[in-house]
């Protein structure tokens, strides 16, 4: 008796913040998992994506935005867990943003200066370019940046060269067996995810405030009978930031709960009453004691 040869492997999507990362992992999985905004910090864990597909398993690893400042205690806890992930996978997707190229994409392709892993460079958001004939001499100048087997245009959002993408990404995944079962799409719990959810409302709502020292936690998540409770406390750092999140007569709150409220159940697939209430603890963005505690650093 054969047994058919499976294939597992590790993929890292890296690049600075807010070039379309997660969107580029929710569209590959066909299931949105990384939360998204136009801000840059939306993405703040490295979090797995799971992609089984007959007898391949491809896991994205889905890392925050690498960031040239490190002022905060939270910018240097997202950047080591951005770059401990970069030695330990088999393929390195680097996405970039069009024509731009900046100092924080320079600064992520130093990252990428030692590594042994093959990289590919997806240069996302071509749906917005007007001269195509453009793009051959950009290639050519991201040739001279970066040492990379591959550089594929496309769009994350149109899902424009994505099944081209994922041919190379299989074409560099080894022979292993699964590590996780072909249902399973991420390693992160349902309780994780509700409070990312909750956190993605948060900062498509607050427009230009910037809502960097926001994080949530979720306080209870308990399930009796078909209706998921859930208990999510926002935390900022400062009472400004408290009024801004609650807005006039408690409206701007009141609508991140109905939207947050309305994906989790369609992720958990089953009724939920969510409860979310607003509560400063100054300073916690640059306390790695307080990011340990809520969760910024177990990866």
């Amino acid at each position: 008796m054969t047994t058919e040869q499976t294939y597992c492997g590790y993929v890292a999507i890296i690049g600075r913040p807010n070039v379309g990362k997660s969107t580029l992992l929710n569209h590959i999985l066909g299931q949105k998992l990384c939360i998204t905004s136009r801000k840059p910090q939306t993405t703040r864990h490295t979090l797995l994506g799971i992609k089984t597909k007959d007898n391949v398993q491809v896991i994205f690893v889905d890392t925050p935005g690498i960031h040239t400042n490190q002022e905060r205690a939270i910018n240097r806890v997202m950047n080591r867990s951005a770059a401990s992930v970069i030695a330990d996978v088999d393929l390195v997707i680097f996405v970039v943003d069009r024509f731009e190229w900046s100092e924080a994409d320079d600064y992520v392709a130093k990252y990428l200066t030692n590594t042994k892993v093959p990289v590919v460079v997806a240069v996302n958001k071509v749906d917005m370019i007007e001269d195509k004939e453009a793009l051959l001499p950009h290639l050519q100048f991201l040739a001279s940046k970066v040492n990379a087997v591959e550089f594929i245009p496309l769009s994350a959002l149109r899902k424009t060269n994505l099944e081209e993408l994922e041919a190379k990404i299989q074409s560099h995944i080894p022979e292993k067996v699964h590590l996780y079962p072909e249902d399973q799409i991420t390693d992160r719990s349902e309780r994780f995810l509700a409070a990312e959810i909750v956190r993605e409302k948060i900062t498509r709502q607050l427009g230009a405030e910037v809502p960097y020292q926001v994080t949530v936690e979720i306080e209870q998540f308990r399930v009796e009978g078909k209706i998921t409770y859930i208990d999510a406390l926002i935390l900022v750092e400062r009472d400004g930031q408290k009024k801004i999140i609650i807005g006039t007569k408690g409206e701007r709150l009141k609508k991140i709960g109905e939207q947050a409220r309305a994906d989790i159940e369609s992720l958990l697939d089953c009724k939920v009453m969510l409860r979310t209430w607003v509560k400063i603890r100054s300073g916690w963005s640059d306390d790695e004691r307080a990011l340990r505690s809520l969760g910024y650093m177990d990866e």
